[in-house]
């Protein structure tokens, strides 16, 4: 390749992303990580891509919302470009209603969606005759079910990215110097550097575990419960997580939490309960000072971008969070990344 108009550092969500969005307006991109694709936590193996409750509405809800939207053609794009599946599935979302007082609230939200979502998806609230048999026990005999959710398999779409930034004349590489605008998505590690000499953490890692599990439920809808996401993919399998640890010394490292959150799993579905665990998964998530992304100008590198802090959301944020970056690095707009995102605000 000559010199790259975007060199990424990092071949995450958050920088595949941004290569791809750029890469499919015509700029020469090279990405470099000396790990390679997905390696980090991009890697895992859950992959929910689910909106926030529709209420106490923020910009960054908002952001989230027209990504979740925009998800289906911009997935079916790289598929396209590179020809490799992200494993993309919009099949909606499950949640058991505990008591009357949840039913009210979801009553509520309900109502809300109904106009925060603008008739492109629905949360509704649904009884035994409208679900499945892959389905949580629910206390209230009464469920969530929103369509606005969905799946995709989290390294199968860091390898679709990569696949559609080569096919676009692009590059992945494991070592190369800074050329052109440089755009920083360096996960954790690149949140404890720019933490290095300053009186507070820009940001940290959080170590999270999951595991899959042989079921096929291809088509099924995944299912929610406070601090456990039970996802079924396109493969045959069925991921359950996650963790939320803040001790980071064994990385990639699964325990008895990871077993914990297995039982709680089959627990709430019996679907899974004879299900045999095939992979074990542990890796750390980066969150930032603020939890909110980190989308813009680099606070401490002037000149260049950072792209971080994706925690939790990171794979529904990144059709936006790339397309907003590609304005912002090849056109100067940043007109579309929220203010709370301004990596300035966790320093």
């Amino acid at each position: 390749m000559t010199s790259p108009d975007v060199t990424v550092r990092g071949a995450g969500a958050f920088g595949l992303s941004v290569a791809w969005a750029c890469a499919a307006r015509g700029a020469r991109v090279r990405v470099v990580d000396p790990q390679g694709v997905g390696a980090g936590a991009s890697g895992g193996v859950v992959g929910a891509l689910a909106p926030h409750a529709p209420e106490h509405w923020t910009e960054a809800k908002a952001f989230q919302l027209d990504s979740l939207l925009m998800a289906d053609a911009w997935w079916a794009a790289v598929a396209a470009a590179g020809g490799r599946s992200p494993g993309y599935g919009r099949t909606g979302r499950l949640q058991p209603i505990a008591d009357d007082a949840a039913l009210e609230r979801a009553r509520a939200r309900a109502e809300n969606a109904a106009g925060l979502w603008r008739g492109q998806a629905e949360w509704r609230i649904v009884d035994r005759t409208d679900i499945g048999d892959f389905a949580p026990d629910s206390p209230s005999d009464m469920w969530i079910f929103d369509t606005l959710s969905a799946r995709l398999s989290p390294l199968a779409a860091c390898r679709a990215l990569a696949a559609a930034i080569t096919a676009r004349g692009g590059e992945v590489v494991a070592e190369a110097p800074d050329a052109g605008a440089v755009v920083w998505a360096t996960g954790w590690q690149g949140l404890v550097a720019m933490s290095a000499g300053r009186d507070r953490r820009v940001g940290t890692g959080i170590k999270g575990q999951a595991a899959l599990l042989a079921l096929a439920a291809r088509d099924a809808p995944q299912l929610y419960a406070p601090g456990l996401h039970v996802v079924p993919h396109a493969d045959g399998t069925v991921a359950v997580g996650s963790t939320t640890e803040r001790d980071v010394d064994a990385p990639a490292a699964t325990d008895d939490q990871l077993d914990a959150v297995i039982a709680r799993a089959r627990a709430l579905c019996p679907a899974l309960r004879d299900a045999p665990v095939t992979r074990r998964w542990a890796g750390v998530r980066p969150r930032s000072r603020t939890r909110a992304p980190m989308l813009g100008a680099h606070p401490l590198r002037p000149g260049q971008f950072v792209a971080n802090g994706g925690f939790k959301i990171g794979f529904g944020v990144a059709p936006l969070a790339g397309e907003a970056m590609a304005d912002l690095v090849l056109e100067g707009d940043g007109r579309r990344i929220p203010d709370s995102f301004d990596p300035a605000a966790s320093l």
